[in-house]
Parts: C-alpha cells; sequence; structure tokens
C-alpha cells in the first residue's frame, strides 16, 4: 500500500514539474501570441545581406546584387539609430581584446623610415685644368679610382708658352735694376701659369730653361675621370683629371609628401648599409628639395655623413630613420594603429558609450604628418576622446554584419568603372602576385625579376577610359605605385624590397577597392607583427595565408581580412581568419 502511495506521488510531482517547464518555455501565455501577429515592417526590424552589408531594408527579401536571402539584425529601436555607430556587448569586446586610447596634445621626437643611396659631395669634386699649353709627355695618374694626395706629381708637360717666358724672365733678369717693370712683368706670367715661387727661383738660380715642368694636385681625393693620355696636347682650361673629397658623403633619401612635415633641417638621422650589417652610421640633414618630383610624388632629403675609414661607397644603398620633431607646436596625435585608410579617406572608431553597453562610432578624420608611431589630427577628434586602438578590425567586421557603415562600405556611392579598365587591373593584379609569391620564397632576384612585367601591366593601363574624377584618383595611385616598382627593382636586399612592397600593396589595395576587379575573387591579408608589430597588408589570390613579409620564418602568420568578389569593389566580411 505504501508502495503505491509513493508512486502516485512520484508521477504527480512529475506532471506538475512538465506543466511549469511548458508555461515558462510558452513565455506565459497570450502575450507571444499577440507578437505573432504583428504585421511586417511594424517591429522596425532591419534586413541585409551577409555577403553585401550596404544593402538594408526593413521587409525581408533577396538581395539586389547577388540574390541571396536578407537576414535580419536586430530591432534597431532598442539600439543606437544611427548606422555609423555600432554597439557590441562587454564580453564581445573582450574576446576581441578591444583596447582604447585617449586623444592628447603632443609633440615632440619621433622616427621615420626613408630608403635611398650614398652619393659624391658634389662640393667636394676639384677639377684640375692645365694653366699653359704643351703636350703630355708623362702621365702619373693610371686609372680612375686612384686614390690621390694633396702636392702628388699628376703629369709632365712639355710646353712651348712656357720656355719662351723662362727665357723672357732670364733676360729681365739681367737687366732687373734698370728695366724692372719689365722683370716684375715676366715673373707675374709665370704665376699666372700657376708656377711657384720656389720654382721660379730655382729657374733664376740654374740659369737654364726647363723644357718640362710637373702638374701636381693641390687636393687629396679620388679620381673620378682621367680625360688625357700620354702624347696628347692639351690648351690653356683642358680639364686634365676630376679629384673628389670622399671624407663626407651624401646621403640622398626620398620622402613622400606625407612625410615632409615631419623633418626639418638639422635633424639627425641613422642610416645602415648591406655591405656592414648591424653597423649604425650617423648623418644630419642639410638640405629638402624644393622641388617636388611630379613623378614619384617625393622629395630629395640630404644629409651629410663623415666617411671615417672610406667604409661608404657612393651609389650604396642606405636605410635610414630620421629623428623628426615639430619643434614649438603641440597638437591632437593618434597612434598610427587607430586609424583605417579608405581611399583618400581615414577613418577610426571612437567610444561613445559605457563599460556596460560598449558603443563605437565610425568618424572620418583628416591626417597631419607622421610622428614616429602616432599621427596629427588636423580634424575630426576632440581632445579627451578615446580612439579604438587595439581590436580595430573585429569592431569593423561587427559592423558589417550589423549592416552599418564600415571602412570598406562607405554612404557616398562610386563611380562606375569600366570594364576594359577593370580587366586592365585585374592583369596588373596577377603582375604584382608574382612578385608577393617571389617574396614568400625570401628571393631577392626573382623579386627583382618579377617587377619587370609588373611595371610594363603598368604602364598599359589607360586613364582615358575613365572619367575625369575617377583619372584624378587613379593618377594619384598609379605615381607611388609606379615609384614603389622602381624601387624593388634597384635594391638587392629583402627586406628594403618588403619596405617598398608594402606602400605599392596599400595603393593596389586602394585601387581595387575603388575601381573593382571582373575576373578573380581577392582576398585582403594581414600581419600584425610586419615592420615590428606595425603590421603590413597584401593581396593574395588564395584563402590560405601565405606571408611575403616573413617568407619561411613564419610563413602562415597573418589573417583573412576582407574579400573582393569580381565585377564588384565592395568588400565583405572575410570567410576565414588565422592568427598564428
Amino acid at each position: 500500500m505504501n508502495d503505491k502511495k509513493s508512486m502516485l506521488i512520484i508521477l504527480f510531482g512529475t506532471l506538475l514539474l512538465g506543466a511549469v517547464a511548458g508555461y515558462l518555455i510558452r513565455g506565459g501565455g497570450g502575450a507571444s501570441h499577440e507578437h505573432e501577429h504583428l504585421p511586417i515592417g511594424e517591429s522596425n526590424v532591419t534586413y541585409t545581406c551577409s555577403m553585401h552589408p550596404q544593402i538594408r531594408q526593413g521587409e525581408p527579401g533577396k538581395c539586389p546584387l547577388c540574390g541571396m536571402a536578407l537576414t535580419p539584425v536586430g530591432d534597431e529601436r532598442t539600439g543606437v539609430s544611427s548606422p555609423f555607430v555600432v554597439e557590441m556587448t562587454p564580453e564581445a569586446v573582450a574576446l576581441s581584446n578591444v583596447q582604447t586610447t585617449e586623444v592628447r596634445y603632443g609633440s615632440g621626437p619621433g622616427k621615420l623610415s626613408l630608403t635611398g643611396k650614398i652619393q659624391f659631395n658634389e662640393q667636394r669634386i676639384k677639377t684640375l685644368a692645365a694653366n699653359y699649353s704643351g703636350r703630355v709627355d708623362q702621365l702619373f695618374v693610371n686609372f680612375t679610382g686612384q686614390e690621390i694626395s694633396a702636392g702628388q706629381k699628376l703629369a709632365t708637360l712639355y710646353s712651348p708658352d712656357l720656355v719662351n717666358a723662362q727665357k723672357e724672365l732670364l733676360e729681365t733678369a739681367k737687366r732687373r735694376d734698370s728695366q724692372p717693370m719689365l722683370y716684375q712683368a715676366a715673373k707675374e706670367k709665370l704665376r699666372l701659369w700657376k708656377i711657384s715661387e720656389e720654382q721660379i727661383v730655382a729657374l733664376e738660380n740654374s740659369s737654364q730653361v726647363q723644357t718640362q715642368f710637373d702638374v701636381l694636385a693641390d687636393v687629396a681625393g679620388v679620381v673620378i675621370a682621367k680625360n688625357i693620355a700620354v702624347g696628347d696636347f692639351v690648351t690653356r682650361g683642358t680639364t686634365l683629371v676630376e679629384i673628389v673629397d670622399l671624407s663626407v658623403v651624401w646621403i640622398v633619401l626620398d620622402a613622400y609628401e606625407s612625410d615632409l612635415g615631419a623633418i626639418r633641417k638639422g635633424d639627425e638621422l641613422s642610416f645602415t648599409v648591406s655591405a656592414y650589417p648591424g653597423r649604425n652610421y650617423k648623418a644630419k640633414v642639410t638640405y629638402i628639395d624644393p622641388v617636388l618630383n611630379p613623378d614619384t610624388r617625393t622629395v630629395g632629403i640630404r644629409a651629410e655623413a663623415v666617411n671615417r675609414n672610406f667604409d661608404l661607397k657612393p651609389g650604396m644603398f642606405v636605410s635610414a630613420n630620421i629623428e623628426t620633431s615639430q619643434k614649438g607646436s603641440s597638437e591632437l596625435m593618434v597612434p598610427k594603429t587607430a586609424i583605417l585608410w579608405t581611399g583618400p579617406r581615414s577613418v577610426l572608431y571612437v567610444q561613445v558609450g559605457s563599460k556596460d553597453a560598449p558603443a563605437f562610432e565610425m568618424r572620418e578624420v583628416v591626417l597631419g604628418a607622421r610622428q614616429g608611431d602616432a599621427y596629427l589630427i588636423l580634424s575630426g577628434l576632440e581632445e579627451g576622446e578615446r580612439v579604438v586602438s587595439h581590436g580595430l578590425f573585429a569592431i569593423d567586421a561587427a559592423a558589417q554584419l550589423r549592416g552599418n557603415y564600415s571602412m570598406m562600405t562607405r554612404p557616398e556611392a562610386k563611380t562606375d568603372t569600366p570594364d576594359a579598365f577593370r580587366r586592365q587591373l585585374s592583369a596588373f593584379v596577377e603582375a604584382y602576385l608574382l612578385i608577393k609569391e617571389a617574396l614568400v620564397e625570401t628571393d631577392p632576384q626573382s623579386t627583382q625579376a618579377a617587377v619587370v612585367p609588373a611595371m610594363s601591366s603598368l604602364d598599359k593601363m589607360d586613364k582615358e577610359l575613365l572619367e575625369i574624377k575617377s583619372q584624378d584618383k587613379w593618377v594619384a595611385l598609379w605615381k607611388p605605385m609606379q615609384h614603389s616598382l622602381e624601387q624593388i627593382r634597384r635594391v638587392v636586399d629583402v627586406e628594403d624590397q618588403r619596405k617598398h612592397f608594402e606602400v605599392l600593396s596599400n595603393k593596389l589595395i586602394e585601387a581595387v577597392e575603388y575601381f573593382g576587379l571582373v575576373d578573380n575573387s581577392l582576398y585582403l591579408q594581414y600581419c600584425p607583427m610586419a615592420f615590428r608589430d606595425q603590421g603590413a597588408y597584401w593581396l593574395s589570390a588564395e584563402m590560405d595565408v601565405r606571408n611575403p613579409y616573413y617568407g619561411d620564418k613564419m610563413l602562415v602568420c597573418g589573417e583573412v581580412k576582407e574579400v573582393y568578389f569580381p565585377e564588384n569593389s565592395a568588400s565583405t566580411p572575410a570567410v576565414s581568419s588565422f592568427n598564428q
């Protein structure tokens, strides 16, 4: 009997628990039933395409670009209404390791990395010319590159004019007391021909006419040009040799327009050459070219360096770091890592939410000069605001998934690009990928060879296919890309090639975003560790990461950030990511 009572109690308790659970699952009954009958569009749910987040509408449907079904992104009445602001949960912020930095006023020293080469100091080139006509009987300068010391004999000349002048001196010397003016005139004639006082005194004392005179070097240096040979007849003013003093040399560097605001005369710089790894040399900026090179959009920066032991050879390539400063000024500054470049615009994310309800606003800013690892801000920010300096792409990806404006999905429409131009751009991308693969293999010779077809492909691109506004955009991208290719071809150090490859990649990414492609998809990939954790981008034809900035050292270090699809330059969230 007791067993039957126990069974009934257990059965009753189970039924009671099931009823309570069912009530909770239904959410309390009638409230959910009323919600089921809300008409479409009254809930303010926004629908977007996961492949084209710029598509936004208030009802279900299909994407007009790819035909995929639109997906809801939430009730906008409960969130931030601005398409420039993205909300995230505190958990998502923590998982993305989002970090912010306060916008502050600042100035002071920074480092700017430039490349260039060593050149002769033109102020130390000396031309030695004949002071009188004659025939070269002996020559003591046998080759260019020969080192010459001051006072060293360069050549011996036989000069009929000099023989006659000596005879005049000896004759007038006999009548120096009665005709002193003629005597002084004869001596002055020899002095004008650079005959020394010692030679004149020796001539008078010997009373013998010399038929040959030595040509002496009045400076020390290295012969860079030899213009005479034994038996040549020279006239007064004929260049015999050119000598350069290599104790001080010029370091000539190329600086882009964006770097000029951070460089001043007198700035100190340190530089290295491939011939002496690990050895640093010092120099000081002495000249900034007043004219911008219209082809490369660069300005020549010249510094002088003391050439101890003559280690520095003219023609050597150098990598330099300039200690820059903005003396007497204080400007708003943000870290370089806080900035996203989108063609001609620069954007960043500003923290506008609270700790419990994080939110970040995408904002366009105007950049000033670079100051080391930071940039000056000319407009767009206020002192005390906080900008995202780490985890930037996680926030941008969240904005794209929500359908907000993001780095790649901007509110303004782009000008249509003719397919003919896109085909030309796609061909150049194929040539670019060969350079990238050569750098993956860490092969500087193959990299130089791959530049040749890339330059040819770039030169074939016809800007006349574009509208006027788009032509200006293309020219602004084409010139630095051409300059980068030229630099990659001329340098032999693979690390220097990779620095110029980064500039090439950034400009090509802008071109792909702006003009689009017609052939295959491209993957925008990013390595956060490149160039001492400054980070760098490149384009790849495959999703798998093959890092051109490290090669075999860290081949798969990086992640896919965006995918560019053919026939439309709009980007989508990366289909896969890596962080190894």
